[in-house]
């Protein structure tokens, strides 16, 4: 390398190289963690309701409350990433999330319950957005939406594996044991963070010239078996860009920001929708706890399979137009749902339809979120995004519940909630073909 070229240049152009798969690969893993946290809530909620005699608007609610906390952790926490670094934010998210998984087991009323997931939402929120920054930015340009597809695929995963697991634990046990279990899942992940994840090169390029620090940036750079630099490039002129909420809605960033955020929210209602009541309307079906976990479980093996063969078909299809395809079947897929099944299979088929379809619109969503900014908004815009979508995703269960409440059946609540990913499918289809920088 010479003395003065950009490391960051060096990491695109470059094969992936074995550390930088083995972070892609964390990303995911937390990416899982993340997915189990945000559903054991539904895994627990015919337990819940059952044990505190609650009704369907007031399970919304509840069910909707790390969603919440979520849009606020991907706000702050996001731009907290982009001014202290990825790795110290992913530390902080983890012990949010141990202290909150472990205090749920302790709650006695929906009130203590719904505080508690609140900030357990900060710290899944918090994570999403560093990890997909990271995903990005450890990979080369050739597997870059892959990288963050493959990241996103990671929710599926832990809700797949966790939510096995929690339908062992609720055939003997009660819907506490899903939150021991998850606070187990969550503390351990903490030591693996702290001593396979480096910080991102693009992070410590981005600071002042004169700030940079060459000695770490070294120290990653050997860690990811490249050669070191004895000078660093001077910065570009798009670099050191700190100007936060109002950059992410200003000149060329405005357009991809407004639209992005309409796409996440609205689709993310339709995804969400799915997810946290997929579990209460088996149940009401007359199947057991753990049968209805089952079919969730179902649904998530549908949306990874739509994570990966999306993530694959990126390398050769722009990832725009796979979106907005993803987003039209999605609403094809809900409104199918709502017509109901007889019997478990083929609810867990369609289930499973669902999950491919809706899934596959959200990870491309993060891809495209990772193409849009430079490394010194990336996170932030990611958390923005993802933050203002968090209220579409907390709105979803709850205005399912009011119109479940008011009487509408499950096709009507479906077809009202298939809305969402038509919505995101438009903007999507205005947002302008973005070519995939090498130069974050």
């Amino acid at each position: 390398m010479s003395f003065d070229e950009d490391p960051r240049s060096v990491l695109a152009r470059s094969p992936m190289k074995g550390m930088q798969i083995a972070v892609v690969v964390l990303c995911v893993l937390l990416t899982a963690l993340d997915g189990f946290d945000v559903l054991s809530i539904s895994f627990a909620s015919p337990g819940i309701a059952a044990e505190w005699g609650i009704d369907r608007a007031a399970l919304g609610l509840v069910l909707s409350m790390e969603l919440f906390g979520m849009s606020v952790g991907s706000i702050t926490l996001g731009h907290f990433a982009d001014r202290i670094g990825r790795r110290p934010t992913i530390l902080i998210c983890l012990v949010i999330m141990t202290v909150g998984m472990g205090a749920a087991i302790f709650t006695t009323s929906i009130l203590m319950l719904s505080i508690v997931r609140l900030i357990t939402g900060i710290g899944i929120g918090g994570m999403l957005a560093s990890t997909n920054a990271m995903a990005a930015e450890f990979a080369n340009d050739r597997w870059r939406s892959f990288a963050v597809t493959a990241m996103a695929a990671g929710y599926p995963i832990g809700a797949i594996i966790g939510g096995a697991l929690a339908s062992m634990l609720l055939v003997d046990g009660n819907w506490r044991d899903v939150f021991v279990l998850g606070t187990i899942m969550t503390a351990l992940m903490l030591p693996l963070t702290w001593f396979l994840l480096p910080e991102s090169i693009d992070f410590l390029m981005q600071k002042k010239q004169q700030e940079r620090p060459i000695a770490r940036i070294n120290a990653v750079l050997k860690r990811l078996g490249h050669a070191t630099v004895t000078r660093l490039a001077p910065p570009q002129a798009t670099e050191n860009q700190r100007g936060g909420l109002t950059a992410l809605f200003s000149g060329a960033f405005a357009r991809p920001t407004i639209l992005l955020t309409l796409a996440y929210f609205t689709h993310i209602m339709t995804f969400y929708f799915i997810l946290k009541w997929i579990p209460k309307i088996v149940v009401d079906m007359g199947y057991a706890p753990s049968e209805a976990g089952a079919v969730l479980v179902a649904a998530n093996i549908g949306g990874l399979a739509g994570a990966f063969l999306l993530g694959i078909s990126s390398l050769q299809i722009s990832t725009r137009l796979l979106v907005i395809g993803a987003m039209a079947a999605s609403v094809l897929a809900v409104v199918y749902f709502g017509q109901g099944q007889n019997e478990l299979a083929g609810l867990s088929f369609v289930a499973a339809v669902v999950g491919f379809c809706t899934n596959a619109g959200v990870v491309g969503l993060y891809a495209l979120i990772a193409q849009a900014y430079p490394a010194s908004l990336r996170a932030g815009g990611t958390g923005l995004i993802i933050g203002i979508g968090r209220g579409g995703a907390a709105l979803g269960p709850v205005i399912a519940g009011l119109l479940f409440t008011l009487g509408y059946g499950l096709g009507g609540v479906s077809l009202a909630m298939a809305a969402g990913s038509l919505i995101a499918a438009a903007a999507i289809f205005a947002l302008r073909p973005t070519r995939q920088s090498t130069n974050p």
